[in-house]
């Protein structure tokens, strides 16, 4: 299993200062931290550092450009590959044409070093673009074969259901520029936060990135066999064959556990968790009925007589949170549901800049060196066997 991280550039409220200065300070705050902490992931040799497209969120996910961060990142980093988690492929949101040229242009900068993760979004952001949300599903289809054959054509034309290229009536095909250096293409994968969506990605071949965030790992477990099983019985919509597993959840790791506590890390989990439920019981579930929102999120139901404690996801391994040790614990049992690629959500809530450093460099110095350590032992005993 390798570490990857996860950045939705979180800021937070409150932002300090009357509009429009606060938001703005607290935004740019939050991209040079990203940006550092993203050096230093480099240096540590994490794997890949995954950006998401999000629009219109309010202290929560300020990335809706994530070309334009993963552009700056591939010119002051060597190794870590960069990731887009993803790009919004309903023909609403852009052209598939777009996402072609912006992810190759990516792939050149970064030496080909790009991972190309795709998704459709929520309601709040599809009505907002004039997402056709019920043909949205093959929309994310047809575009990615478009996307995949703009790559590999010389001159490139497409004839879809949902959209033409050249459009009607225009004759000349066109030269879609550039061209990624990864051949035939970057790796596809596609988001997917329910059971029915892994194994759609598995059908076609993609792999699954796993955003889907405070479930029981057991339920972890059966939407990677969902997956699995789609993946065996592929057939693939591109010619880069990827059944990898990705799956993210928030980890902050400190010298010792009185340290994460010091640093905010209960207050932090609280903040992402409650800002989530908030957002999807508004865009998401605005109809729900009350019985209905406490199923959903039960910790935010005040009626307990218990007050919501986020402890309960890091002892139930939901999140991980602890001295290396302990976050070497915690991820063996991702490794072993069958976790390819443990994407790390560090940077949220109020957690301090240095203590997202910190939990970076523990993370390389003491955790990857020893997953590296272990599949070189299971590699070495497969061999022999």
């Amino acid at each position: 299993m390798k570490l990857d991280l996860l950045y939705e550039v979180d800021v937070p409220k409150p932002w300090g200062k009357p509009h429009p200065h606060g938001q703005r300070e607290a935004e740019q705050a939050a991209y040079r931290e990203a940006i550092t902490q993203i050096r230093l992931a480099d240096e540590m040799g994490f794997h890949t550092s995954w950006h998401v497209e999000h629009h219109f969120r309010e202290g929560r996910s300020h990335c809706p450009a994530p070309e334009v961060l993963i552009g700056a990142l591939s010119q002051i980093t060597e190794r870590i590959r960069l990731g887009f988690g993803v790009t919004l492929l309903p023909h609403g949101f852009t052209s598939p044409i777009r996402v072609a040229e912006k992810v190759a242009t990516a792939d050149v900068l970064s030496n080909g070093r790009v991972e190309w993760g795709v998704g459709r979004s929520t309601p709040m952001e599809q009505t907002a673009f004039g997402v056709d949300i019920a043909a949205s599903k093959d929309q994310v289809r047809e575009a990615v074969e478009a996307i995949v054959a703009a790559w590999e054509s010389e001159y490139f034309s497409f004839e879809g259901k949902h959209w033409k290229f050249p459009a009607a009536g225009d004759v000349p095909v066109r030269m879609i520029t550039p061209k990624p250096v990864q051949d035939p293409h970057p790796p596809a994968w596609m988001a997917a936060s329910s059971d029915g969506s892994a194994a759609a990605a598995g059908a076609m071949g993609l792999g699954l990135l796993s955003l889907s965030i405070m479930r029981p790992l057991e339920q972890v477990a059966q939407t990677i066999q969902l997956y699995r099983t789609a993946a065996a019985a592929a057939t693939p919509i591109t010619r880069v064959a990827n059944n990898q597993v990705a799956a993210y959840t928030l980890v902050h790791c400190a010298d010792t556990m009185a340290q994460a506590e010091a640093n905010g890390i209960w207050d932090a989990t609280w903040w992402w968790y409650r800002s989530l439920a908030e957002f999807m019981l508004q865009w998401e579930f605005p109809h729900a009925t009350e019985e209905e929102r406490k199923k959903i999120f039960p910790i935010l139901d005040e009626s307990n007589d218990a007050p919501p404690d986020p402890r309960n996801f890091s002892e139930a391994d939901m999140i991980i949170v602890g001295d290396p040790d302990e976050c070497l614990r915690k991820m063996l049992r991702y490794a072993d549901l069958g976790v390819d690629r443990l994407l790390c959500y560090v940077q949220f809530g109020h957690l301090p800049h240095e203590s997202v450093m910190r939990t970076i460099e523990l993370l390389g110095t003491h955790v990857i060196p020893e997953l590296e350590r272990r599949e070189v032992q299971v590699s070495t005993s497969v061999a022999a066997t």
